[in-house]
Parts: structure tokens; C-alpha cells; sequence
């Protein structure tokens, strides 16, 4: 079983971002923060999808130039995307040139404004399934954490039927994880009560 690692600076922290710096900053600074942003949420939902088959670092070592390629995931661009655009984003190496997910992308959006536009709105939507609120759990090793979920599955269907593209439950669930719907930093991490703490912190006020 793979438990908390501690590192140089006297923190313990998950295994997975190894000692990566870039990957130790999304650790401590973004993964399992409770996002509650429409947009950001798109953002994420969407580099998940890309993520689909590589792992996470990869994109994140992308991310920036993901943006840039994709107007700072604006939906409401993303949505117009013209076949010419599409190829532009397939002759680019900053990025990952995969057709099938490009074209996920523009269709993700399109079904993100549709929930926008006729409700209830993207976050509303996503933070229901939890009444708002993380789910916080208590895993001691990364052995203990699933893949996906029953919630998983029941939001990757709801996500699939408004018309989402690569959200399937395992990639749901890593996005449960990364925008903070559950807390599944392990138990001896640093990180773990700092989250909960920011869940607790916003819904008290």
C-alpha cells in the first residue's frame, strides 16, 4: 500500500505528484479545492477528457498552452469552433492533437451554454449531486481510493445525456477529486484538512 510521503520541507503529502515541482504546486495549491466557478469547472472537465489514455502530468505540463489554444476555454468561443479552427488545433504540438477529443471539446461547450442557458447553470448542476458540499474522505493509502464511484456514474451519465463528450465515470470521478467535490487527499497529507477546512469555511459563511 502506497501511503503519504514526506518530503524535504517537512510535509507530508500523497504519493502521486512524486517530486515533480510543477506537480507538487497542483497538488498544494489546486487539487481537491472546492471549485465553484461555471468556467473553471468547464476548463477542468475538459482537460480531463484530454487526459483520457495519458496521464495527468502531461496535461498539466500543457495546460498553459491548452489555454491559448483554446481562448482561455471560453465556452461561448469554444461552441463556434469551424472545422478550419479544428485543424488549426490538429497541426498544433503545444497541445494534444487527438480529433476525437477536439471535437469534444466544441460539443462539451455547446452542452455546457445549453445548461447555462436553460439551466440550472454548470456548477449548480455538478454541486447538487452532493448538496453543495465535499464528501471528505479518510483513505490512508492510495490502495483505498476507487476509481470511480456510484456517484460517478450517476453524474457521468447525467454529464453524457445533456450532451458532454469524454466524461465517462473514471474520468468524472478524477474530476470529483481535482475540483474538490471529494476530499480524497489521504488522511496524514498536509492538504487533507486544509480542504476540508475551505468546504467548511464557505459554507459557514
Amino acid at each position: 500500500m502506497t501511503r503519504v510521503r514526506l518530503h524535504d520541507d517537512g510535509l507530508s503529502r500523497c504519493p502521486w505528484p512524486g517530486s515533480d515541482p510543477l506537480y507538487l504546486s497542483y497538488h498544494d495549491t489546486e487539487w481537491g479545492v472546492p471549485e465553484y466557478d461555471d468556467r473553471a469547472l468547464f476548463e477542468k472537465l475538459v482537460l480531463d477528457g484530454f487526459q483520457a489514455g495519458l496521464s495527468w502530468i502531461t496535461i498539466l505540463r500543457k495546460r498553459d498552452n491548452f489555454r491559448r489554444a483554446f481562448d482561455g476555454f471560453a465556452p461561448e468561443k469554444i461552441a463556434r469552433y469551424t472545422p478550419r479552427k479544428i485543424e488549426t488545433l490538429m497541426n498544433d504540438a503545444g497541445i494534444v492533437r487527438n480529433r476525437a477529443k477536439i471535437e469534444g471539446a466544441v460539443a462539451s461547450a455547446r452542452a455546457y451554454l445549453a445548461v447555462m442557458d436553460k439551466g440550472p447553470g454548470f456548477s449548480a448542476l455538478l454541486w447538487d449531486f452532493l448538496d453543495g458540499a465535499p464528501k471528505i474522505n479518510h483513505y490512508r493509502s492510495t490502495a483505498s481510493v476507487p476509481a470511480e464511484t456510484a456517484l460517478s456514474r450517476t453524474l457521468s451519465k447525467e454529464l453524457a445525456a445533456r450532451g458532454f463528450k469524454f466524461c465517462g465515470p473514471t474520468i468524472v470521478y478524477a474530476f470529483m477529486q481535482a475540483v474538490g467535490m471529494v476530499n480524497d487527499h489521504l488522511v496524514a497529507c498536509h492538504r487533507h484538512d486544509a480542504c476540508s477546512r475551505a468546504a467548511a469555511e464557505r459554507h459557514s459563511s
